[in-house]
């Protein structure tokens, strides 16, 4: 029978550099979108997928993500002595989406080094990692259609999606043979391949469901040019262990790891929800643009 996979690995140490100068005291996971930051997004994700443990790895100025997960005693009480039942409401709901542990990275040396460190937690099971800055929006979460694939197959399953040729060069890239509807087997793997050297065109998007095997392979992993073990450079030492999976998930994907990515998705989000919605679209429509 194929273990359950109960565990999410949400790697969360990076600087944010992108975002600076904002993320010089803001964790980037912790931008909003309208007023959800981006790993709430994530971790509603993999609640809603049937994972019942989080993961978070954290590094130096990323309190405010321990924070927003725990209980927060003054807030509540001041809320509810105003009679605020609605933000209260909102407040717990944080607190209790589901349970969450800590482990640091010390030191900036990858995804792959991040996913490394927590192998004490996860211990000798399959697992998932997040990526929260890929915000997926689907009415099948993305995370539990890499699940049912896992739970089919028995193996690591990786999310991809299809880009256009001349953006290849900014992702993880497989070359795969067909195994089903939306479902690759993967034969091989390249990391931001040069400008018509990718493989395919199909994309790494930050969703993965992962064998215990991968630590192992992962320690095994030697460090690249800038010093960092790349997640990549470990499932391909994986790869000749056992066969290896890519979902072409259905949702629509935004990066909000980027600031183009985190506006388009800010404004998508807000278009879709009741209370602002409608006044943000008459808004957006009087523009003179």
């Amino acid at each position: 029978m194929t273990p359950r996979v109960r565990k999410a690995v949400f790697p969360a140490a990076g600087l944010g550099t992108r975002f600076l100068p904002v993320t010089k005291s803001q964790p980037k996971e912790m931008l909003p979108l309208v007023d959800k930051p981006i790993i709430q997004y994530g971790v509603e994700e993999a609640l809603a997928s049937g994972v019942e443990n989080i993961i978070i790895v954290t590094g130096r100025g990323k309190q405010a993500i321990e924070d927003h997960f725990d209980v927060s005693f003054e807030l509540e009480y001041l809320l509810e002595s105003r009679g605020k039942t609605k933000e209260l409401d909102l407040v717990r709901r944080v607190s209790e989406l589901i349970h969450v542990s800590y482990v640091r990275q010390k030191e900036a040396l990858g995804l792959g080094h991040a996913v490394l460190v927590t192998k004490e937690l996860v211990s000798d099971e399959p697992f998932a990692v997040v990526l929260a800055d890929d915000v997926i929006l689907s009415e099948r979460p993305c995370l539990r259609q890499l699940l049912d694939v896992y739970e089919q197959k028995g193996c690591s399953v990786l999310a991809v999606m299809e880009v256009p040729p001349e953006e290849t060069s900014r992702y993880g890239v497989i070359a795969a043979e067909p195994a089903g509807d939306r479902l690759y087997r993967v034969k091989d793997m390249v990391e931001k391949p040069a400008a018509g050297k990718a493989p395919s065109n199909l994309a790494i998007i930050g969703r993965y469901v992962l064998t215990p095997e991968i630590f192992a392979a992962l320690a095994a992993t030697k460090p690249g040019s800038i010093g960092e073990i790349q997640l990549t450079d470990g499932i391909r030492q994986l790869l000749s262990q056992q066969p290896v999976y890519a979902c072409r998930f259905e949702g629509e994907r935004y990066d909000a790891g980027d600031r183009l990515g985190f506006l388009k998705a800010t404004v998508e989000l807000a278009l879709q929800r009741d209370d602002v919605g409608p006044d943000f679209r008459r808004y957006l429509s009087s523009l003179k643009l």
